[in-house]
């Protein structure tokens, strides 16, 4: 072998082998955070039992200490957690995708607490890792890997030719439950498709859910919480740092959320991008065309609808076509665009006004209720189909969804004096109509 060649293969061994002992130093740290807490908890049982003042002053300071550590650390349980849990070392790679900071990398985490195998964690944002794992070969994996059991590799967009490096732990290792995050579909996918196809269960992974955070937090809480979260949204970190939420809302918005999208080449103009995004979130819930997006930012209707592509393929928006199929009136070529999260939405237009000083709480509403139901029919396993309804009589339906053959109806009414709103005899007359509801603050839990 040429000394070139085995000075480079010598460099990846020690890099593989550095890699490898960095996790294992942050597996072993993650492991003791559920000790920390209970010797704490120790501690204060221990200090109560001397009785004394200065003892009742330490005691309190560690129960208090141990509030904050376990505040920090607080993790609430999410839907796909059993399902995962059920589908480990099946012989497959698990992967979820999602939007940056929705919980991913903590899902899986919460997921590992339970094992008792050794498990090896790579974290692709780290250059080191990126490069390590952009080519890589058999035997190289197989020093790396060792005896783990589980490998978990997060932000798996970040790395060229993933797609290959997975296939060959999955081909090589059935012995290996594969755990990988992405937090964007565009080069994911891409990558992962052809691969991975028939080795892998995929999940998406959305902010949290009203049901998630109805087992987490209990009913009143919701209840309570419900006009934070249309104005501050349901991104994880929001929910358990509510007096930092703006502070995180703006760091999200400002590019981190769609820091992957930057670095495209097909995206050569990240002015534009926010002009796109704060002409999207003033027109939540209002039907849109890409012609009229491309005269509101200065740029032609291609570009715009490529851009509006790569923001839902990132997890931030969502498109709903209106629904045709045998009316005239029907309006065919329509579209409206909603955020997966109202925090994001009103971070980029920096209102967080409260809703009683808001001119857009019915678009809120709107948004915030079908964001919920997205996200509730993909945990539950729900295949529907989503539109909106609209004819050129001006007859419209805010959300229908459609399971076999069926429709069901829904209409957002943030006032309740409202809710007896009639849905149109045109379309109730032609369609085979399962169920109609219209959703208000005084109902929308049965809903989602």
């Amino acid at each position: 072998m040429a000394p070139y060649k085995q000075g480079q293969n010598s460099s990846k061994m020690s890099l593989i082998q550095k890699i490898s002992t960095n996790f294992r130093i942050i597996i072993q740290k993650n492991s003791i955070i559920f000790w920390i807490s209970e010797y704490f908890h120790y501690l204060c049982r221990r200090l109560a039992a001397l009785g004394n003042l200065k003892a009742s002053f330490h005691c309190a300071h560690l129960h208090n200490l141990c509030k904050r550590f376990k505040h920090k650390n607080k993790m609430i349980r999410r839907k796909l957690q059993e399902t995962i849990e059920a589908r480990m070392f099946g012989g497959k790679a698990i992967i979820i995708i999602g939007a940056r900071q929705v919980g991913k990398s903590t899902l899986f985490k919460m997921i590992l607490e339970k094992r008792t195998e050794p498990i090896l964690q790579l974290n692709c944002d780290e250059p080191e890792v990126k490069e390590m794992l952009s080519q890589v070969n058999s035997q190289e994996l197989k020093l790396l890997i060792g005896k783990h059991k589980i490998v978990m590799i997060d932000e798996a967009q970040r790395v060229e030719n993933i797609g290959l490096t997975l296939k060959l732990i999955t081909d090589n290792f059935p012995e290996v439950q594969l755990l990988v995050t992405g937090s964007s579909s565009f080069e994911l996918q891409n990558k992962l498709n052809e691969p991975l196809t028939g080795r892998k269960f995929e999940y998406h992974l959305f902010p949290l859910s009203t049901g998630e955070l109805l087992e987490s937090q209990g009913l009143l809480t919701v209840k309570q919480t419900l006009e934070n979260r249309l104005i501050y949204g349901s991104y994880p970190d929001v929910i358990n740092h509510t007096k930092d939420a703006k502070d995180i809302l703006y760091n999200l918005s400002n590019s981190y959320l769609y820091k992957d999208l930057l670095t495209l080449e097909s995206i050569r103009r990240p002015a534009l991008l926010s002009k796109l995004l704060t002409a999207l979130a003033l027109q939540v819930t209002s039907e849109v065309s890409y012609n009229e997006l491309a005269q509101t930012v200065g740029t032609d209707s291609k570009t715009v609808e490529k851009y509006v592509d790569l923001l839902e393929k990132c997890y931030i928006i969502f498109k709903l076509n209106g629904f045709s199929r045998s009316l005239r009136t029907e309006l065919k070529r329509a579209k409206k665009f909603y955020f997966y999260d109202n925090g994001i939405r009103n971070a980029i237009l920096q209102n967080f006004a409260p809703l009683a000083l808001r001119q857009d709480v019915g678009a809120l509403w709107e948004n915030f209720v079908i964001s919920e139901r997205i996200k509730a029919n993909q945990y539950e396993g729900r295949y529907v189909n989503s539109y909106f309804w609209r004819t050129n009589q001006q007859q419209e339906i805010d959300y229908i969804e459609e399971s076999d053959g069926q429709f069901t109806l829904f209409e957002m009414k943030w006032n309740p004096k409202r809710a007896n709103t009639q849905f149109p005899a045109s379309f109730l007359n032609t369609y085979d109509v399962k169920d109609k509801t219209i959703i208000t603050p005084e109902n929308w839990l049965e809903h989602l």
